[in-house]
């Protein structure tokens, strides 16, 4: 998502056309009717509003960190290190998510915000090369920290995490368009995240970093679906079988706010042995008017507010239970 202003129409670029006229389906072959991508589209399309979900659990893998090896004991070059890891592989997924639904033509139906590929503004070949740019500064910040701990068969975690970065929408049979999107984000954007990241600092993974785990995975679940939610109707014209999909407009949205308020059922029973988290129960002025917005929006603009709570929430609460952890 980007920090622009969504334009809702239904985006449909002119296609490059083949020798048959039909689409080409080539990387590069873009409309020369479109006006090239200036360096704000550019920046849209790294979707800063998602970026929280892959700060959250870093804040809350470093406060459990903390907890593990006692007061005193900080690691500031791991821990940027760790942050820098899950922005860029956030950053190069959403490049990748661009290129790979561009020109798979999905983004043909979308009616929320354009993107590069598929409104013809970049070439599919440019898009490409950026999200790889991305994952491959990923990779470098994780084989730095791998180097300093030592933790050598991380690299293989690092490894999956790319490819599921890849996969999520690219390749022959992309698990995003067979409803496992949310499972893949729980794993990697909770789990493996949070529990990750303090696993890197203190050398274990604590009650902390599990529960933590849990609740940046379901909030960034909550993410996904919201945003699925906004593209159903796009998404079944393109055969993409999200989640959302699967459940309908009904189910999908209640489960939407079962994922976005179960986080802070555990949130409150942590708070019990860490005051300070008991702060992060003022994300529920984001959450509850995501909830109340999204089972009865009637737009893409209503959903696409919801989904910019959903995310400010997420940042609250990683903030709270973070600082929790750690002081």
């Amino acid at each position: 998502m980007s920090q622009n202003k969504p334009r809702m129409q239904r985006m449909t670029p002119t296609p490059a056309r083949g020798p048959r006229g039909g689409k080409s389906g080539r990387p590069g072959a873009v409309s020369t009717a479109v006006k090239p991508a200036t360096a704000s589209d550019w920046i849209a399309g790294a979707r800063i509003r998602t970026l929280p979900l892959a700060i959250a659990p870093v804040l809350i893998g470093v406060g459990a960190a903390k907890v593990a090896e006692g007061p005193g004991v900080w690691h500031p070059v791991r821990s940027l290190l760790c942050l820098a890891v899950a922005v860029l592989l956030q950053i190069g997924v959403n490049y990748a998510n661009d290129y790979s639904d561009g020109v798979r033509g999905t983004d043909e139906f979308r009616v929320g915000p354009g993107r590069l590929t598929g409104s013809g503004k970049a070439a599919p070949r440019k898009v490409l090369t950026v999200a790889l740019v991305f994952f491959g500064l990923a990779a470098v910040a994780g084989l730095v920290l791998v180097i300093l701990t030592q933790h050598w068969w991380v690299l293989l975690v690092g490894a999956a995490a790319i490819a599921a970065a890849w996969f999520y929408t690219g390749g022959k049979r992309p698990y995003g368009y067979y409803g496992l999107g949310e499972v893949f984000v729980f794993v990697f954007f909770g789990l493996v995240a949070t529990a990750g990241t303090t696993y890197m600092l203190a050398g274990t993974v604590n009650q902390e970093a599990w529960y933590g785990s849990v609740i940046a995975g379901l909030i960034a679940c909550a993410v996904l679906m919201v945003n699925n939610i906004r593209d159903i109707e796009p998404d079944k014209q393109a055969g993409k079988r999200t989640l959302a999909v699967l459940l309908g407009r009904i189910a999908s949205r209640i489960v939407f706010c079962v994922l976005l308020l179960v986080p802070f059922g555990i949130l409150g029973v942590l708070a019990l042995f860490y005051p300070i988290a008991w702060y992060g129960m003022f994300a529920l002025l984001a959450a509850l008017p995501a909830c109340v917005i999204a089972l009865f929006a009637k737009t893409p603009r209503e959903l696409v507010t919801a989904l910019q709570l959903t995310s400010i929430t997420g940042l609250l609460v990683g903030i709270a239970l973070g600082a929790a952890f750690a002081f």
